[in-house]
């Protein structure tokens, strides 16, 4: 028959084609979306194991520094390739297309009565179940070949002399404290989730479970993390508002490091 007799092909039906296309389409498949969701984490090790660990060792720093550089290195580039299929989508440098649940559809007053209780589940939770942590990695993890590793974070920053341990976390406070958490729910919450929207209640279920499992450095993690993390993805999703999770994401990193600097210039640990 005569394509020119054929029905068009509309773009909710047409399959993607091409790279770009594949990743800014409205679903993603189950095998892509694993990938992009994991495949950050191990670039994460490996940029660790081969690099950072290997200089903040040489320099005499806490080995804190070196996952700092590495998640830097890796989430970085990744922001920055976000952007670049906004500049694809949009003719130029922006992320309108790229994200989702970035309209803002909560009041101000609604959002903060929200994202309140939420930070605070994160920060109580994410302490409560230290023990849990320390349990997982000694009876399972202590093979893993980085350096200082350990049930708590604290371990990441012992043996080293206290203004030594000050200055990393007067560093990298901007980084792990603020920047990074903003850029992994910025990729995991508004491009990634969305994208698997289609699956319903699943779609945070699986962001959660995707994003626990991501953070091949501290795999011990993964159990705590399911509970502590879990309100975030879901209330997005419910909400169509990354603000929310936003907001307890940066918003316990930042504080639980800007309370290790003062606890540490206090002497208090």
């Amino acid at each position: 028959m005569d394509d020119t007799h054929r029905p068009p092909v509309s773009a909710a039906t047409r399959r993607p084609n091409g790279t770009v296309e594949r990743l800014l389409a409205d679903r993603h498949s189950l095998p892509l979306s694993i990938a992009l969701h994991l495949v950050p984490g191990a670039l994460i090790v490996a940029v660790y194991l081969l690099f950072a660990e290997p200089f903040v060792l040489a320099i005499g720093s806490p080995v804190f520094l070196g996952w700092a550089i590495a998640l830097c290195l890796v989430l970085g580039p990744l922001m920055a390739a976000l952007y670049w299929l906004g500049r694809k989508r949009n003719g130029r440098f922006s992320l309108r297309g790229v994200l989702h649940y970035t309209d803002k559809p909560l009041p101000r007053r609604k959002l903060v009565a929200t994202a309140i209780p939420m930070f605070l589940w994160m920060m109580v939770l994410s302490t409560a179940l230290t023990p849990l942590d320390s349990f997982v990695f000694d009876h399972f993890f202590t093979w893993l070949p980085f350096a200082d590793a350990g049930g708590s974070a604290t371990t990441y920053l012992r043996g080293n002399s206290h203004s030594a341990m000050l200055t990393t976390l007067a560093i990298c406070l901007p980084l792990t404290g603020i920047s990074l958490p903003l850029i992994e729910e910025i990729y995991f919450r508004g491009f990634l989730m969305p994208r698997i929207a289609h699956l319903g209640r699943g779609a945070p279920v699986l962001s959660t479970v995707l994003f626990s499992l991501y953070h091949f450095w501290a795999p011990w993690t993964f159990l705590s993390k399911l509970v502590f993390f879990f309100p975030g993805p879901w209330f997005v999703w419910k909400k169509k508002d990354i603000r929310l999770s936003i907001g307890m994401h940066v918003g316990s990193t930042s504080i639980s490091m800007a309370g290790g600097i003062i606890a540490l210039a206090l002497n208090v640990v």
